[in-house]
């Protein structure tokens, strides 16, 4: 008897570890009359959307510098806490040294990782800029490779754009395999949490770690998947629409300097359009 009544008392406590339990996070609340995908990417036709903007910080330093609406007065944090909507590879080559110069727009760029417009351009898996050695030193790339994370946290109602460094890429990719790829888990399904630690090369500098907190289950998983997969159709859609911009550039008399100033040409005009994956807002 008292052994039966062990093994009952055994079998609840598994079944109560077994149970899923709701994870604290508060999703955006949507308006009741919801808009089709296409009536917002009708309304956004010709225009980035502009997402508050977050870069692995220099030094070694162990703080993200956060936007708010005094560009004077940012927030620091320690570690961002959310879910990763999307992410995706982006590429940009600045001439040597420039790369790290707000106002020196790169040569050539990548909204995907795959196709770069500018020059050289052309395909980023082909491309000798893309190799390792190529860069001055010998020891690297020209062109800079980077990741853009779209991390949504509680509570708001846009996502972070999250531009990861080249040296954060291993990490992120390492983290990835283990935590959703080895899982079958989309990043969408788990609160995240991405700090920093310092390390040196003979400088000091900044490396992101990755931290899976939770799992979403039943109805809040449901919740997060729709508002997942619907902002990453709007990226997605919008990444399109920046590489067919971009190469109608290019094909044009316009000459790109950088800012977005209208010439004539013609009696029309054209807008000059680059992107940085540090410094500007990219799409998916």
């Amino acid at each position: 008897r008292k052994t039966k009544m062990t093994n009952t008392a055994m079998n609840m406590t598994a079944a109560n570890a077994a149970a899923p339990v709701a994870v604290d996070f508060e999703l955006p609340t949507l308006a009741e009359c919801d808009f089709s995908s296409a009536e917002l990417a009708e309304d956004m036709d010709g225009m980035t959307m502009s997402l508050p903007r977050v870069k692995i910080p220099a030094g070694g330093a162990l703080q993200f510098e956060l936007p708010t609406g005094d560009p004077q007065n940012p927030d620091y944090v320690r570690s961002l806490v959310g879910v990763i909507l999307y992410n995706h590879a982006s590429n940009a080559y600045w001439p040597e040294g420039k790369e790290y110069d707000d106002n020196e727009p790169p040569l050539c760029q990548s909204v995907d990782g795959k196709q770069g417009y500018g020059e050289p351009g052309g395909a980023c898996a082909t491309c000798i800029l893309n190799r390792f050695g190529s860069s001055a030193t010998g020891r690297g790339k020209a062109c800079k490779n980077m990741r853009v994370l779209y991390l949504l946290r509680s509570g708001e109602y846009m996502p972070l754009q999250l531009t990861l460094s080249p040296t954060s890429i291993s990490p992120f990719r390492e983290f990835m395999s283990r935590a959703f790829v080895a899982r079958r888990r989309g990043t969408y399904g788990s609160l995240v949490e991405i700090g920093l630690k310092r390390m040196n090369n003979g400088n000091d500098y900044s490396v992101a770690t990755f931290r899976r907190l939770a799992d979403f289950n039943g109805e809040q998983l449901k919740q997060i998947t729709t508002y997942a997969l619907g902002f990453r159709e709007q990226l997605r859609a919008m990444n399109a629409q920046r590489a067919v911009m971009q190469q109608e550039l290019l094909e044009s008399d316009c000459q790109v300097e950088g800012e977005t100033t209208p010439t004539d040409s013609g009696g029309s005009f054209c807008v000059a359009s680059t992107v940085d994956g540090d410094k500007m807002p990219l799409p998916a």
